[in-house]
């Protein structure tokens, strides 16, 4: 059990990690710190945590488990600042979507206390965000992925792999550029296309009408364009290079199903379709599968 968890960001994410971590008994107190301090006073009110902080340092101090729940963007501010209240035990975490820039942040930050930081980034979310939505079983489930740096205490890796483990994750390890590469594939370009889509139909004179006309395709579809705007800015910005290599690969394919269509080639349009129809059944059924 650890005695203080020093949370550092009481959004979504972050409260749900305490509230579960509360549930599961692994923590006696937690101290919570975001600069709007209704967030804070109603993490407070709803059990969340324990005690305000009025700085990150302050939720740091004495903690000897800290999450970062914060924008990625402001990972190296925040790690700045509580550099000096890390002791050489604490096992410092985050939750950040994208981890090559968080890496570097606590490249340029933590000195000798490196060792003491585990990146981590639980796929999971919802598209509503704030303390009022956190849910006590979120990570259960869902997939962790620990990106570790060569530096990284391996006792505090075991820790962090074990604590995401008993709040119900399925736990794996990669290195942070195969994260970012992997992630702009699967979470952060479907993102782009879902803002884009819905953003082509919001130009167009008919849009209104034509979106009062969608079914639960368009629905499931664009489900994602809800995301919280300054958090996606963020994400997308961070891991921009292989962001961009991903939309170039989209654009290559999407422009050879253009070509088919404008050419009438029915037949090998519908090859194309069987075959994005059979890729997504068996990712489908692997992912569906138990493990």
């Amino acid at each position: 059990m650890y005695e203080q968890l020093g949370l550092i960001g009481c959004g979504l994410m972050g409260s749900s990690f305490a509230l579960a971590l509360k549930r599961a008994g692994l923590v006696k107190r937690v101290v919570g710190f975001s600069p709007s301090k209704s967030t804070t006073e109603l993490a407070l009110k709803m059990g969340v945590i324990d005690a305000i902080a009025n700085s990150a340092v302050e939720a740091a101090t004495g903690a000897d488990l800290i999450l970062l729940a914060v924008p990625v963007a402001a990972t190296e501010a925040t790690l700045t600042a509580i550099q000096p209240a890390i002791a050489s035990t604490t096992l410092v975490m985050d939750v950040g979507s994208t981890k090559s820039d968080v890496v570097h942040a606590a490249l340029q930050t933590l000195g000798n206390r490196l060792p003491c930081f585990v990146p981590a980034h639980p796929i999971c979310g919802r598209e509503v965000s704030g303390v009022q939505n956190a849910l006590v079983d979120l990570y259960v489930d869902e997939k962790l992925i620990l990106t570790p740096l060569p530096e990284t205490d391996t006792d505090k890796l075991e820790q962090a792999r074990q604590i995401w483990t008993t709040l119900g994750c399925k736990v794996s390890e990669m290195s942070p550029q195969m994260h970012d590469a992997a992630y702009a594939a699967v979470s952060h370009l479907p993102h782009l296309l879902a803002f884009a889509m819905m953003n082509s139909l919001g130009a167009q004179a008919e849009g209104d009408q034509y979106l009062s006309m969608a079914g639960p395709g368009f629905r499931d579809f664009t489900r994602i364009a809800a995301g919280e705007p300054a958090m996606w800015r963020d994400i997308l910005l961070a891991n921009r290079d292989e962001l961009l290599a991903q939309s170039r690969h989209f654009q290559a394919s999407l422009h050879a199903l253009e070509k088919l269509i404008e050419s009438g080639d029915a037949a090998a349009l519908q090859d194309s379709i069987r075959e994005a129809s059979q890729a997504r059944t068996d990712w489908h059924h692997t992912a569906a599968a138990p493990k």
